[in-house]
């Protein structure tokens, strides 16, 4: 039978188990004992789906945290945040990593935030956030993470605390909007007071010295510059609480006091006030607070407002504009936006956490975490990855191919006139790094002939794009980091298509594999190939697939490079087979001295995922071989017990070898 037919023989896990679930945090109470929630799917203790999987609802009870930092990325295609289920998170406008309004921590151990929200009883100066960060008084947070919003609800008081969190479809403004109702059944004056630490750079500590602040005549809004940040020195950023604003600072050391911090702000304990401090030289913030009386029962909205643009008359338009705003018809733009991408494609399996996961959260995260923002927690580089981008925009060719075709074209501008590629670039600036990393020469051929063979735009081949020209590399030299020019000469995407493929078959190696130089789709074994001899037997399987989807496209473009590259993944294929093949599973590597990695000779990594699930997905390997493959994979990769699937086994841990940094790896 097909490979298809084969390996559905194959035992295979139980496809009825739930999501994985969270285990307890460190810092939990031990007594901990999970309570059901009848309303959220796959609950677990700490949240679960709700609304049809469309909001993931963590509920942090008793100092309870999520185990890992559980957050949404929220983006539009110039302006973006994130949040996690505390509260915490950061703001940036046009790049996640060189333009950061607030701050970006990178701290998973204590997470810490850069911005916050505070209640304030102004009878008793209790003190209350609406969100777990920066105050936990003891009582029950509920985090909502949906398609293009956060919410966040939180009693204390007996005041009940609602946050909606959002940006709108093109705006370069976050905007936040807190509703507060009392439930103690006596009339209550509060303070609401909105805070943030001014970044304006890619870190506070590099330009916070520079940063000045002034209220705006116009709005009363907090206004910040930063005139030393490249590329952004003209952007002004503003904080804004509505128009409701009474009382100001932009004094960090000022609101946070000299033994303060977020968790009790000096400048909000009893008997003290804001002082309207702004101007340069400070420790930058913006604190902008109000105070809003309730009635028995009654209801109030807080808006603020965060975000940065080109000129004072645009801050200005825009505030005036969201102030008068619509917003609940802002966030109905919204959600309708999503609605549209994520239900372009709906799939339906036995198992319902994988539809829920592939029928909206999977596309929502490739466009907004991955291809607009280009941040998550643990990195916040705001760069184009070569591979990583094509990779991501292949997953919306059926949703959005219009994105998918642009940024084809977008990458295909960063490859120089040889044929290979910036490994990953700063779109504004144009600055990135020239490597020896082998894969990313072939993957633009491959996300192009996969965007035709989709959409039947066979055009996009014609497009016209500019090379770039730099100095290549060394011999010695590994990678290079600097800002190529445009080269005089163009292509068209085909002909960039056609020299990633040239390149790659020039660079093969004594046993017909392509050489893996400086890591081929893992970079962290950039050591294994890195002297020029090293082979890679994944990036056969990719090359193959990769010309068995191209070459028809070329056949009527330039049918004497369609039957070189056919003729020569023959042989790569023949290679493949005849030197790739351990005896149950296919080896990964060799290294530059010519020894196998992945093989079962080998001390560690005795075995690799990709080499297996690539011989399947490039159609090219042997189907008996193919089955023999993954069920070696099944049985050395796959641990039911711990619920994990491993890259590869063992680990790199005591090998003299060295595979690059990989094996410094947890």
């Amino acid at each position: 039978g097909t490979i298809a037919e084969q390996l559905a023989r194959l035992p295979v896990p139980s496809m009825q188990q739930p999501l994985p679930l969270p285990q307890p945090h460190r810092n939990a109470p031990s007594s901990f004992v999970p309570v059901p929630h009848p309303d959220l799917e796959f609950f677990n203790g700490l949240g679960g789906f709700d609304k049809g999987g469309e909001e993931y609802v963590t509920i942090l009870e008793a100092g309870r945290l999520t185990p890992a930092p559980w957050i949404n990325v929220i983006a539009n295609p110039g302006f973006g945040f994130q949040v996690a289920a505390e509260g915490t998170g950061y703001t940036w406008a046009e790049n996640s990593r060189e333009n950061q309004l607030t701050p970006w921590f990178n701290d998973p151990v204590a997470d810490p935030t850069g911005e916050a929200l505070y209640v304030r009883d102004e009878a008793s100066g209790d003190l209350w956030s609406p969100t777990a960060q920066p105050i936990r008084d003891g009582g029950t947070y509920m985090a909502r993470h949906g398609h293009g919003y956060s919410r966040f609800e939180h009693q204390a008081g007996g005041i009940a605390m609602d946050l909606l969190q959002y940006v709108p479809l093109a705006d370069p403004i976050k905007i936040s909007r807190l509703r507060l109702r009392n439930l103690s059944g006596q009339p209550r004056r509060l303070s609401v007071t909105a805070y943030v630490e001014w970044v304006l750079g890619t870190s506070r500590a590099a330009s916070g010295p520079f940063i000045a602040t002034e209220i705006d005549g116009a709005t009363g809004a907090v206004l910040a510059r930063n005139p030393w940040t490249p590329g952004s020195s003209d952007r002004v950023a503003f904080a804004d609480l509505g128009g409701r604003q009474v009382a100001w600072t932009a004094d960090r050391v000022e609101f946070l006091g000299r033994k303060g911090g977020p968790a009790a702000p000096s400048a909000l304990a009893p008997g003290h006030s804001l002082s309207g401090m702004t101007g340069a030289g400070l420790d930058p913030c913006a604190a902008l607070q109000c105070v809003v009386d309730l009635g028995i029962g009654e209801t109030v909205d807080v808006v603020s407002f965060l975000g940065q643009c080109g000129s004072v008359q645009e801050v200005q338009n825009l505030i005036v504009r969201y102030r008068q705003a619509d917003l609940d018809a802002v966030l109905d733009e919204v959600t309708a936006h999503w609605q549209s991408v994520l239900g372009a494609v709906q799939v339906k399996t036995p198992d319902r956490a994988m539809d829920i996961m592939l029928n909206g959260w999977l596309l929502y995260q490739t466009l907004a975490c991955r291809i607009w923002a280009r941040s998550a927690f643990y990195q916040a580089s705001g760069a184009y990855g070569f591979r990583d981008q094509l990779q991501d925009c292949m997953a919306l060719t059926l949703a959005r191919p219009a994105e998918t075709r642009r940024h084809l074209l977008r990458a295909a501008a960063r490859q120089f006139v040889e044929g290979d590629v910036q490994h990953w670039w700063m779109p504004a600036s144009g600055h990135g790094v020239r490597t020896c990393i082998s894969d990313d020469r072939v993957w633009l051929a491959f996300a192009a002939a996969s965007y035709v063979g989709a959409s039947g735009d066979v055009s996009v081949l014609d497009e016209m794009v500019p090379f770039l020209e730099g100095p290549p590399l060394r011999p010695d030299e590994h990678d290079s980091f600097f800002q190529p020019m445009v080269a005089a000469e163009s292509g068209s995407l085909f002909e960039h298509c056609a020299r990633g493929l040239d390149q790659c078959l020039d660079l093969t190696g004594v046993h017909g594999l392509p050489l893996m130089g400086c890591g081929d789709w893992n970079d962290g074994m950039n050591r294994v190939g890195a002297g020029g001899t090293g082979e890679s037997v994944w990036l056969g399987w990719l090359l193959v697939r990769t010309i068995a989807l191209f070459a028809p496209l070329a056949d009527g473009r330039d049918a004497e490079r369609a039957a070189r590259w056919r003729a020569h993944a023959v042989r790569v294929r023949e290679a493949l087979e005849r030197d790739g093949w351990d005896g149950a599973w296919y080896r990964r590597a060799t290294y530059d001295d010519g020894r196998w990695l992945g093989s079962r000779d080998s001390d560690e990594c005795r075995i690799d995922s990709i080499a297996q699930s690539w011989a399947v997905l490039s159609g090219a390997a042997d189907p008996v071989r193919a089955v023999t493959a993954m069920g070696s994979l099944e049985d050395h990769l796959i641990c039911r017990d711990d619920r994990l699937m491993l890259l590869f086994s063992p680990p790199f841990d005591e090998t003299l070898r060295d595979p690059g940094y990989i094996k410094g790896y947890p």
